[in-house]
């Protein structure tokens, strides 16, 4: 028989953060790649809560803080990222950490 997909195991959104540090920082030039379904440069980008004329790209270098989503009309909003403009931020490498890796910590002024 039929039986739908799980929560779990549906695909979704992905906004892909380069390069790979939080939090994400304005002067580390940073590129938003969004990745779903559908057609490519069907995406619907988001800044700050509003509608955000990025149309038609799937991938840019940010050049203003704020949060931002993007929207793939098959898989829905992505979660929201974060770029900030401070001038001292201590950051961490985006990736899964467990008990007893080693951790490399990146702190830039």
């Amino acid at each position: 028989g039929w039986c739908p997909l799980s929560p779990a195991g549906a695909q979704t959104t992905q906004l892909l953060v380069e390069p790979p540090w939080r939090p994400a920082v304005l002067w580390d030039r940073v590129t938003l790649t969004c990745q779903g379904s559908g057609t490519a440069g069907a995406t619907t980008w988001y800044k700050d809560g509003q509608h955000w004329g990025q149309e038609r790209q799937d991938r840019f270098t940010v050049t203003e803080s704020g949060t931002y989503m993007c929207d793939r009309l098959d898989t829905g909003l992505s979660a929201p990222v974060t770029v900030l403009d401070d001038p001292l931020v201590l950051q961490v490498p985006a990736q899964a950490l467990q008990e007893g890796d080693t951790l490399t910590l990146r702190c830039r002024c």
